[in-house]
Formats: structure tokens, C-alpha cells, sequence
């Protein structure tokens, strides 16, 4: 799933080749969840973008925009799968394409696609928005360009570790976990205390600050509440500088080792002999160093720490014995959710023929996703 690498990565060329230029035509699919869900339809979007011309684009976290001459504005969440493509342009990471036929890469319009756009001049950008598994939301926002982030969905985001820095301080981190009461790798999931961390940035971060994830978040000293505040700002900034391309991040990431590449039957583990135990906690898979991220304070009832076997692209998970209740999910949690469990339907089934082999393009990992239009 896109974090705040890769929505960095896509603003990144946005502005390289977007922004500044004039929109000559613009054509959607009356998508009812990419577009529809958040009150706008295909339709609008393209009248949006018609002979509009790119005045700039911005993230904060997971969510970026591009504002034009005229409101109303875009603003995109990519979900699970959704993506940006420019035509020409190899948006995606290094190892995307290496997985891919020279056919499959020239393809346009790409596959799965939403909106697209061209602009005018000579030689014309073309650009689009894809979306296989349709978690991701594209909406139109009435408002000043300069104000598009005092304005919903934007507004009830927390901080950007990367772009806020002024206001993501070590006294801001340590107000919000003395104040709530969750595990700590749920508080950094909860994209109004801070925006953009996803799944794996949050597993990252607690691995270098060597904070238990199922650990309470009020439970923890200011020298672990430092830490960890030091260790957001380095895997934020430096996937950021690396523009979310993962084969440049550090060999002795956990994001290299977390998806059980061992031989089958091996304990997945780290260059260092660390090995690795998965969890869920906030209902999310969470892999960590039980030898280095030591419990010191309480944690959610239930929660083990034995190291568990990974078999090549399977990822083990343990579960609580206890079942929890959770807070209400905010409407950038529901994009994140994977689709419910199936029903053994006679529609189920004529579904499951028209399923695809889809590529991650954040991670690299191939997923089954089901074709749509």
C-alpha cells in the first residue's frame, strides 16, 4: 500500500511534469467508489480538469493534490492499489518494471485506469490515475488553492513527519501518547495524531527505536518517547529522499526481511541473526525483533512473542487470545481495508475466473486482484 514515500514519489513527478502546464482534455470512468464515494462522480471530475491549467501539487501524508487555475481542486488517496503513471515515465519503483513485459509497460491508457488527462504543447504529457482493487478516492475540493489543506479530508490530518517538522516535535508525539490509552503501533496507524505512516513505515520506526509494538502508548519514558520521535523523522525522511524506490532503502531495514524471503521452514530473521515474530495488533499484521524490542511497560492482553516460521511470499501471523473492540474507523482507515471475505456465491465464483495477477507497486509483492472497469 502507497505511504508517504510513494505519495512523495508521485508528487515528485507531478510536479516535474504537470505542473505549469495547460490541460487540453480530460476523460473519467464513472467510477461509484473511486469517485463516488466521496460525493463527486467522473463526469464532474473531467469537467474539473477541462482547459485547466496545473497550478502546483502537495502531500501530506498519504493524500496529494494538484491545484488549478480555477476551484475546484483534486485531491487523491491511492488505498491499496492506486497509483499515478505519466506516460513515458517510469513512476513506479526500480523492480516494478522488471517484472513486467516491454508491452505491458508501454501500455496506454494503463490498466485499471480512472481519470487521465493530456495537456497542450508540444510533445503533450499524458497522465492517469489506475486503481485495480477501487479503494483509492479521487474528490473535488471547493476552495482557494492556498487553503486546500484548512479544508476536509485534509484538514482533520495530523502532521507530516517529513514536510511538518515545525509542528511534528518530540513535545508534540509525547503530548499525544500520554494522552490516549493504545498500543503503540495503533497511535502510529491513526492518521489524525500523524499522517502518512502506514503498516510497514510504523513497523520500521518501532524496530529502530526498539519499542514494543503491543506496548501502551502512555506506558512508555521520555527517553523511548525520543527515540521513537527520532526514528520516524529518519525512516520518514530518508524513504522520502529515496522517493519510496524500496531497492535503495538500507540493507538492514526490516522492510528487506519482513516478507519471509527465507527457505521454506527457516525462522525469517535479520542480517544480524535477529529473528523476526509477526503480530496483529490494531488488526494489522506487525512484524517485529522480540530480542530487541523488549517490553517495558503493559500490553494488550494476549499478545506473544515467540519467533514464527515464514514460508517464501507467506507471512505468519499470530493473533490475540483476546478479542478487542476497536475505535471507529476513520475514512482514510476504511481506503486501507482489504476487501471483506468472499461468500461462496455463484457470483463469488464467476468473479474468482476474472481474477489477475496485480503488482504492488509500493512493494513488490504480486497480489490476486479482480478486473474491473
Amino acid at each position: 500500500m502507497p505511504e508517504i514515500a510513494e505519495v512523495a514519489r508521485i508528487v515528485h513527478f507531478l510536479r516535474l511534469h504537470l505542473v505549469g502546464k495547460k490541460i487540453a482534455n480530460a476523460s473519467a470512468i464513472d467510477d461509484g467508489n473511486v469517485f463516488g464515494k466521496v460525493g463527486t462522480s467522473g463526469a464532474a471530475v473531467e469537467a474539473a480538469l477541462k482547459g485547466r491549467k496545473v497550478v502546483s501539487a502537495g502531500n501530506l501524508g498519504k493524500y496529494f493534490w494538484i491545484t488549478l487555475d480555477k476551484p475546484p481542486h483534486l485531491v487523491m488517496h491511492f488505498g491499496m492499489t492506486g497509483w499515478i503513471h505519466v506516460r513515458g515515465e517510469k513512476t513506479a519503483y526500480t523492480n516494478y518494471y522488471k517484472k513486467m513485459k516491454d508491452s505491458e509497460v508501454e501500455q496506454w491508457p494503463p490498466k485499471f485506469w480512472k481519470f487521465q488527462i493530456t495537456t497542450e504543447g508540444k510533445p503533450a504529457v499524458e497522465v492517469a490515475f489506475t486503481d485495480a482493487r477501487r479503494f483509492g478516492r479521487v474528490r473535488l475540493v471547493e476552495c482557494p488553492g492556498d487553503d486546500i489543506r484548512k479544508h476536509s479530508p485534509l484538514v482533520e490530518n495530523g502532521p507530516d513527519p517529513v514536510i511538518d517538522t515545525e509542528v511534528f516535535t518530540e513535545e508534540y508525539l509525547r503530548g499525544k501518547m500520554k494522552t490516549r490509552h493504545v498500543p503503540i503501533k495503533a497511535l502510529l496507524l491513526d492518521q489524525t495524531m500523524i499522517s502518512g505512516i502506514g503498516n510497514w513505515v510504523a513497523d520500521e520506526t518501532l524496530y529502530h527505536a526498539k519499542l514494543h509494538p503491543e506496548q501502551y502508548c502512555d506506558d512508555f519514558g521520555d527517553k523511548e518517547i525520543a527515540k521513537l520521535h527520532e526514528s520516524i523523522r529518519y525512516v520518514c525522511q530518508t524513504a522520502v529522499d529515496k522517493l519510496g524506490d524500496s531497492d535503495e532503502f538500507p540493507k538492514h531495514w526490516l522492510f528487506n526481511h519482513r516478507w519471509g524471503k527465507g527457505k521454506k521452514g527457516d525462522l525469517a530473521k535479520l542480517p544480524n541473526g535477529e529473528k523476526l515474530a509477526f503480530i496483529t495488533v490494531g488488526g494489522r499484521t506487525s512484524c517485529y525483533a522480540p530480542g530487541v524490542q523488549k517490553k517495558t511497560g503493559r500490553v494488550v492482553p494476549g499478545a506473544k512473542a515467540e519467533p514464527i516460521k515464514a514460508e517464501p511470499d507467506k507471512v505468519a501471523v499470530v493473533k490475540n487470545s483476546r478479542k478487542r473492540k476497536t475505535a471507529p474507523k476513520t475514512e482514510a482507515e476504511e481506503d486501507d481495508d482489504p476487501p471483506a471475505k468472499k461468500k461462496h456465491t455463484k457470483q463469488a465464483k464467476e468473479e474468482e475466473k476474472e481474477r489477475v495477477p496485480e503488482v504492488d507497486l509500493s512493494a513488490g509483492r504480486r497480489r490476486s486482484t479482480r478486473l474491473r472497469t
